[in-house]
Order: C-alpha cells, then structure tokens, then sequence
C-alpha cells in the first residue's frame, strides 16, 4: 500500500521561523523537512504533514471485551483489535513497548483498508473493534476512517488510550467512537513527567469531555506501580477527583504492574495494594471498581450499587454468572446499571485469537 507512506495528516500549521508544528496533542513537536514527531509516525514532507503508519498494522487479534478492559459496555462480547506502531508518551513502564516504543516500520506487517477491517470483524462476529496495542491518538485519521467504515456495517468502535491530546482534533476523534477507556496513569504531574514524559491536566481534560460532552462510554484504568502511584495519598485523591468531577458511575479499574521495559527492577504489584485501592475508590462512593492482571473474583464483580447484588461475576476476563437485565437493570430492584448492555447469550470467554486480514487483488 504506497499511498500509506504519503497519507495527509490534519492539525498541524507552519510557524514565522519556517518549522512545522504538529497540533494534534500537547508535545506541540516543531519539525524541519523530513523530520517525525516524537510519535515516530507522524512526519514532515516539504509543506505537509504525513501518517506514515495509515493502513498498516503491527496484528489483528480477537479479544474478549474485559482485556480492554470494559466491565460495562456489552459484556461478553467478542472485539477486533489491532494497533500500529509508536506512541506520543514515553512510559519507562511501558508494557506494549515493543510495538509503542516500535520505530521499525518492519513491524507493520499487516495492511488493510477501512472496509476490509469493518468486513473482518463482521466475518469474525465480533459487535465492536478496538485501537489498542499502542495509543490511537496518533493514528488518528486512520482510526477515524476505520471507524466510519465500522459504523456504515453496524460495528462498534473503542478507543484505548492514554487521552493525551489537544482539544480540537479530541472532538473530531471521539465524534467517531463509541466507547473507550483512558489509562489515567498517575494522579500526580510529576509521576506524569518523570515517567511518562507528559503531563496530566490534558488528560484530566480528556476525562472532563467525554463526559459532560460526549455520549462515548468510557471507563478508566490505572496501572498501580510500587512506590511509583500507588500511596493513599495519591490513590484517595485520585478518587476524589473522579467522583467530583465525573460522577460515581465511571467505572474505575486499579490493575497490577508486571516488570517490564525500563522498569525491570520494581516489583509486581501486591495484590493488597488493588484491594486497598479498591476499598478507597468505595469508600469516597464509586460504584463501580474494579482490579485487573489478578486473580480476584470479588475485585472482579459488579456489584448493584442499589441493592448490593453480585450481577455480573467475573474471574480475570471470564464471566463465571450474569445477572443484568437486557436494558441494564438489576433484576433484584430495577436500579439502573451504567453502560451499554444487552441480551446475554454466553461470552466470548478469556482467549484471545489471532487474525489475519487478506487484502483483495
């Protein structure tokens, strides 16, 4: 696919000193000719910007909706994930590294249009696609695209990111999804500049958009990290400010570290400290919270936030009973679940499949 190496960029626009900056999230990169962004993907051509990764994918995979993770938006349900290569953060936590951190355009083995990923996910039956693997900020017009192919075929779109962008091309990405979950990564702005090279108050932004702004589902993950993210202090004022600012129904996943990139020597995290997480994101009135990359079947449930019930009781990224009404009620006392449901006909399960997508010739 030729045409994926010269694909026009949106936001961006020439400076008084003859540089072009990139304006599609808060690194504001400046380049000189033939220069990428600190994404890798997005690069200067003589008066133009480019993306150079449209069309092209480091792999398609078919997971179950709770690895993004979604606990609330068809759960159950199959989705179509795939991502590029690069990212815009520089996380030395980074647990994708090898695709995010990617500058190898080797990696992007699979090519596919718009209409043949809508066409794969209905062939593979799954209901929505995910960009995910590395952030689809970046990928931005292509995952706009994708999407726009996904919705003329009734696919569903989410978006897994770490909500790192500026406010216009925010509008015009999230116009196109439908759900997604942002990895808020810390609560501090130091966390977010000395680990991941950014800064948090855009992603707070992000979160106070999506909702009082859009109608996209989306749920919130926090990857707790030893002696990092992860103090009392940190983690109740992180709820605190959820719970003002979005409401008690955003549901909130705590999940566990693993050693990995450049953090090879920092521990995994105990599973107490997603347990007291947990009962802190509770105790200020969350609803819904959640703890992942561990087995824990409490930690893992949804709970009626009107009567307490176990509706929807889960193992890592399995359903083991589900007990929520076609219209997301609760069956016990009809109060109203937040999210997207509908009939439950058995689940997708834990697997995860590879996919390949052929292209036609």
């Amino acid at each position: 696919m030729a045409e994926s190496m010269t694909y026009p960029g949106r936001w961006w626009h020439m400076l008084d000193d003859g540089r072009m900056q990139c304006d599609l999230c808060p690194r504001d990169c400046r380049l000189h000719e033939g220069q990428r962004g600190a994404c890798f993907v997005r690069q200067r051509l003589g008066d133009q910007m480019v993306l150079t990764t449209y069309g092209r994918s480091s792999g398609f995979c078919i997971d179950p909706i709770e690895k993004k993770p979604l606990n609330h938006y068809y759960p159950g349900s199959s989705i179509l994930s795939f991502g590029t290569a690069g990212c815009n953060l520089a996380c030395k936590f980074c647990q994708n590294w090898d695709i995010s951190k990617s500058k190898d355009m080797d990696r992007l083995a699979d090519q596919a249009s718009p209409a043949a990923i809508a066409q794969a996910a209905i062939d593979s039956r799954c209901k929505s696609i995910a960009f995910t693997y590395n952030d689809p900020v970046i990928f931005a017009e292509y995952a706009m695209d994708v999407a726009d192919a996904c919705h003329a075929r009734g696919v569903q779109t989410v978006a897994v990111t770490a909500g790192y962008i500026h406010d216009q091309p925010r509008r015009e990405f999230y116009a196109k999804m439908d759900a997604a979950n942002v990895d808020l990564k810390g609560f501090t702005d130091e966390f977010y500049f000395k680990l991941c090279g950014a800064h948090l108050v855009p992603v707070l932004d992000t979160l106070v958009y999506l909702k009082h702004e859009t109608e996209v589902w989306f749920e919130i993950t926090t990857l707790l990290i030893p002696g990092k993210n992860d103090s009392l202090e940190e983690v109740t004022t992180e709820c605190k400010w959820v719970a003002k600012e979005l409401g008690l129904d955003v549901p909130l996943h705590f999940t566990a570290f693993h050693p990995d990139f450049k953090m090879m020597d920092t521990p995994h995290t105990p599973r107490a400290t997603l347990t007291r997480a947990r009962e802190i994101a509770l105790g200020e009135g969350l609803q819904y919270v959640y703890t992942g990359n561990a087995h824990d079947t409490t930690g893992g449930t949804t709970y009626c936030p009107g009567c307490n019930k176990p509706l929807i009781v889960r193992d890592w990224y399995e359903i083991e009973s589900y007990d929520v009404t076609p219209d997301g009620k609760c069956p016990h006392c009809a109060t109203a679940i937040a999210g997207a449901f509908e009939s439950f006909h058995g689940q997708f399960g834990r697997r995860r499949i590879p996919l390949a997508i052929h292209r036609p010739v």
